[in-house]
């Protein structure tokens, strides 16, 4: 038996429900239903931002946004004019869920639950009529004139519409494929970097203000860096991840960065500074109090790995030792072995080829009445809220599409 629906969304994520809640809203005469894989519907938006649901980024203008995605960067400009961070505010605020700005710009709702978030996409739903069917996990697609034929491992669907928000799913990559779609084979986006060296290994918890380069490339991000039990995290690194995902990947994850962590002040300064304190705090101890914004416990590291012993006065420090203490402070290099997955937060870069996507809809360039919301398209941004804006965007512009 076939199940009859003007509409399937495949995917019970975030760009799957509020794609099904901004149609129904718009036509409540359209009978539209979710497809999910899973037991479970929204498990991402639970666990995200630590179960706290990032929901966007304070960030409205959209020629400004656009900088947050390492890939789809030029597409996204036109959808943002349609539907920006603004547009969040106000609609989740229209559908009870206020939402509260973060000194770094990031947004949650106010409750700092994420259960928040699902229940209204559940409340809205349930209220409007769209069937949530889980359980579903799709087998395979067919286009048979003006209908789309879906069949999971229990039911067959039939539909004039569908609209597929399935995330980083492989299987469904492959079946698009399959109707003539260019998929960017995904690799990694957001992870953290291992790295074994002394001089960090003493210190997780200690954050600093830096910048970060990738030898041999043009890679290069500034921020804070968090130094953990397994190596290096924190926006710096998550950005240079993001931003780098296709390069590190071909490097097999295996590299070296060079820190600054001094942010931007330049070694022949910093050198200069040194002979200064030299001169000002002859009778001190070098490695017992940081002369510059780091934390005494990274100060007294940097000043071991120059070769400077622990009880060395300022007066008695060698032309050497200063070169190489402000070599240390502006250029340290660190080899990274590997990654780890940020959190729980697992983000590829890849997806469907944006040049196959009319982005004033979201529709394929290449099958009438198939549509892609969220990230099965090769759409991918750093950390900070901006990959749930891009579900919200491109779920706005299909219900406006369709």
């Amino acid at each position: 038996m076939n199940q009859n629906f003007d509409i399937i969304i495949v995917g019970g994520g975030a760009a799957g429900f509020f794609t099904a809640i901004n149609i129904v809203e718009r036509n409540t005469k359209l009978k539209v239903a979710i497809l999910e894989r899973g037991a479970e519907v929204l498990q991402k938006v639970r666990i995200s931002g630590g179960g706290r649901c990032n929901v966007t980024h304070a960030c409205f203008e959209p020629n400004e946004l656009v900088k947050f995605y390492p890939r789809g960067e030029k597409e996204l400009r036109g959808p943002f004019h349609q539907f920006c961070s603004g547009d969040t505010i106000e609609w989740f605020e229209k559908h009870g869920v206020e939402l509260k700005i973060e000194g770094d710009g990031r947004m949650f709702p106010v409750s700092n639950s994420s259960q928040t978030i699902i229940d209204c996409f559940l409340t809205a739903t349930q209220k409007l009529g769209i069937a949530v069917l889980t359980g579903q996990s799709v087998q395979s697609i067919f286009k048979k004139e003006n209908e789309w034929k879906i069949e999971t491992q229990t039911e067959n669907y039939l539909a004039e519409k569908l609209i597929l928000a399935t995330g980083s799913n492989p299987k469904v990559w492959e079946m698009l494929q399959n109707f003539s779609h260019a998929v960017v084979s995904p690799v990694p986006s957001l992870f953290t970097f291992n790295i074994k060296d002394s001089r960090i290994k003493e210190l997780p918890g200690v954050a600093a203000q830096v910048t970060v380069k990738v030898k041999d490339t043009k890679l290069s991000s500034t921020g804070p860096l968090l130094i953990t039990h397994w190596g290096m995290s924190g926006p710096a690194i998550l950005k240079l991840s993001a931003w780098g995902a296709r390069i590190l990947h071909d490097k097999n994850y295996q590299f070296t960065i060079f820190i600054n962590w001094l942010n931007d002040k330049d070694t022949t300064d910093v050198e200069k500074k040194l002979k200064d304190l030299k001169q000002e705090h002859a009778k001190k101890s070098v490695s017992k109090k940081s002369p510059f914004e780091l934390t005494n416990r990274l100060w007294e590291s940097l000043v071991l790995a120059s070769g400077i012993e622990a009880e060395t006065k300022w007066a008695d420090l060698s032309k050497i030792q200063l070169t190489n203490l402000a070599n240390q402070l502006t250029n340290g290099t660190f080899q990274v072995n590997g990654k780890s997955t940020f959190k729980e937060e697992f983000v590829t870069a890849g997806g469907i080829d944006l040049k196959e996507i009319n982005f004033k809809t979201m529709e394929s360039k290449l099958h009438e009445n198939l549509y892609f919301a969220g990230e099965i398209v090769n759409v991918d941004a750093i950390t900070g809220g901006f990959n749930f804006q891009n579900a919200w965007t491109s779920g706005f512009i299909v219900a406006s599409a369709v």
